[in-house]
């Protein structure tokens, strides 16, 4: 993500201009003076915290104040995220670190935007107009190590020899000749580099592949190595890994794609059997068991286009085939066929950003799709701003669950959003009850992650002290899904172990009878004086926490956005100085005597 870091008013209206270019962009402000997407009180701890979790940079201030805050933290230049400095008026972009990582790219793009020009100062872009060491997307140097001394050799002044097709490198500020002893050269093949040789790998190969149901993920990783080695293709030209979309939730398959650090991409049937004619190994057992003429092969032309070919058939090993083509040009992995779905069921906690997990914003910062419905959708806020907004009406659980099940299906990554703990009262259960149900094909190859969030009955608790201190449940008053009796038999048993008990829905404008039954049963077993805690609003600006006896717990004691939190006989209200705390003891006091 890209965060633009702003410390007054003079650089907010530009960060905020900027901003909207960039998809996954954020504006962070000093809260002491501005108001941004995200606030902080020191902009050192701020920038640290940024820099330490990868996010690149775009400091709007004095390139000063960024290089003391980060300087305690420079280490290692090959992993350092993107550092841009930015004036407030935009006159003046110097990316500072992560040049080669991307800083100089961002701070180009910034540049064109602001009509100025970037002052890229690293040596090789300054003198030659491109980084050796830094090829553009698509390529990757199979020698970096060579770089410097190559990058040395002309900027001296050597000429150099270019082999291979590379506009990327026509287009730099390179004197040529065939006769020049440093040379770059671009080709998929494995090759030994000679003296002042840098070797450019382009990704131009598809990798096909099949496999038997939970096949051995080293044997297909095993067969692949071995299949480039025998056809001395360099592993770094393998644009992706692509095969039926059955496979889609094979783990052999992604183990094989994440060996290689490329996307693993999916075809249907109908789309491999339309390469039948291109095949070398047409098989009549494979169409009759998945409908197509073959999987390896197939997938792997389909994947280079009509003007791609075939240069290494289908390969087997025990329980899986493999099979390669070339593409006459770079092949975009990511664009190619469509992706295994994934499904994230997100936590928004009570729906302050501050209380939202690493997990979960980083779900919801990568979806393509968000669904959910239209309060959970607001609160997500601009960490969905580069998602399609799916909205479903509250009470929809199950339309919810479908819709975005069928999102996924369809190679989306898609979040599902509920507030608090989806896994507690969300949406994880009715989803995962979908799933038993229909048991659709689609359906069953999505990845389904959960991603955890702060429960009501946590945050309550952690406001008031320690109430969960000991064991403890929570109960649901709503009858809608539940029936009475059920619950009356879930009270009652709570009330007999003596339970912290956390009521979640504990009214509605309709039901207003169940509060007292659970008052009622409880306070029969542990007493009228059990405190009880009424959480209202949580994380939103109109919380607010109140403290009673049990027997004081009326309908109208709580809202519709109310955690009621009843104490077990031993819960205790402690008040020091201004504090007033509850708590319920493990047991500890008695070991003291």
């Amino acid at each position: 993500m890209i965060v633009f870091v702003v410390l007054d008013r003079s650089g907010l209206t530009l960060a905020r201009k900027l901003a909207k270019s960039f998809p996954r962009s954020q504006v962070h402000g000093l809260a002491s003076r501005v108001k941004a997407d995200v606030g902080f009180a020191s902009a050192t701890a701020h920038l640290r915290k940024l820099f330490a979790e990868g996010h690149s940079i775009v400091g709007v201030c004095a390139a000063g104040i960024l290089i003391r805050a980060l300087a305690p933290l420079l280490a290692d230049k090959k992993n350092e995220p993107p550092v841009v400095a930015l004036s407030a008026n935009g006159s003046a972009v110097v990316p500072l670190l992560g040049g080669h990582h991307g800083a100089n790219d961002l701070a180009r793009d910034i540049a064109k935007l602001t009509k100025t020009k970037a002052a890229v100062t690293t040596a090789g872009d300054a003198a030659l107009g491109l980084a050796l060491d830094e090829p553009p997307p698509g390529y990757s140097l199979a020698n970096p190590a060579a770089a410097k001394a190559v990058a040395a050799a002309l900027i001296a002044g050597e000429a150099v020899k270019i082999v291979g097709d590379a506009p990327w490198l026509k287009k730099a500020k390179l004197r040529t000749s065939p006769k020049a002893r440093v040379t770059l050269r671009v080709a998929d093949e494995a090759a030994k580099p000679g003296k002042l040789e840098l070797i450019y790998h382009p990704r131009t190969l598809a990798l096909g592949v099949g496999c038997e149901r939970n096949t051995d993920p080293k044997e297909l990783i095993a067969l692949a190595r071995k299949c480039l080695k025998a056809a001395k293709l360099a592993p770094e030209s393998v644009a992706c890994v692509v095969s039926l979309d059955l496979k889609a939730d094979e783990a052999a398959v992604h183990a094989l794609a994440a060996d290689l650090g490329v996307p693993a991409r999916f075809f249907t049937a109908a789309k491999l059997e339309r390469e039948t004619p291109r095949l070398q190994n047409p098989s009549k057992v494979v169409f009759k068991a998945v409908g197509c003429h073959g999987v390896a092969e197939g997938a792997a032309l389909a994947a280079v286009g009509p003007r791609g070919a075939l240069i290494l058939p289908k390969t087997a090993s025990k329980r899986a085939t493999v099979a390669i083509a070339r593409a006459p040009k770079l092949i975009d992995g990511a664009g190619v066929g469509t992706p295994r779905g994934r499904l994230d069921i997100v936590g928004l906690g009570p729906g302050d950003a501050a209380y939202l997990t690493p997990d979960a914003r980083a779900a919801l910062e990568q979806a393509t799709d968000a669904v959910g419905y239209d309060l959970y959708l607001d609160l997500a806020g601009d960490l969905i701003a580069g998602a399609a907004r799916h909205a479903l009406p509250l009470g929809a659980e199950e339309k919810r669950a479908a819709f975005a099940l069928d999102l996924a299906a369809k190679g989306k990554r898609v979040a599902l959003i509920s507030s608090g703990d989806p896994g507690i009262y969300a949406m994880a259960a009715p989803l995962f009850e979908m799933l038993e149900r229909a048991n659709k094909p689609a359906w069953n190859r999505v990845a389904i992650n959960v991603r955890p969030g702060l429960s009501a009955m946590q945050m309550a608790a952690a406001r008031s002290g320690a109430p969960l201190g000991h064991d403890f449940c929570a109960i649901s008053l709503s009858d809608l899904l539940t029936p009475r009796d059920a619950i009356e038999k879930r009270l009652r048993a709570a009330a007999m172990g003596d339970f912290v008990v956390a009521l979640y829905n504990p009214v509605s404008l309709r039901r207003r009878e169940l509060i007292v039954l659970a008052r009622d049963i409880l306070m029969a077993a542990r007493g009228p004086d059990t405190q009880v805690l009424l959480a209202h609003d949580l994380g939103r600006p109109t919380e607010k926490l109140q403290t009673i006896a049990l027997k004081a717990l009326r309908p109208e004691s709580a809202g519709m956005t109310t955690l009621v939190m009843i104490g077990a006989s031993s819960t205790k209200r402690v008040t020091r100085g201004t504090n007033d705390w509850l708590y319920t003891p493990r047991g500890y006091s008695a070991n003291h005597g």
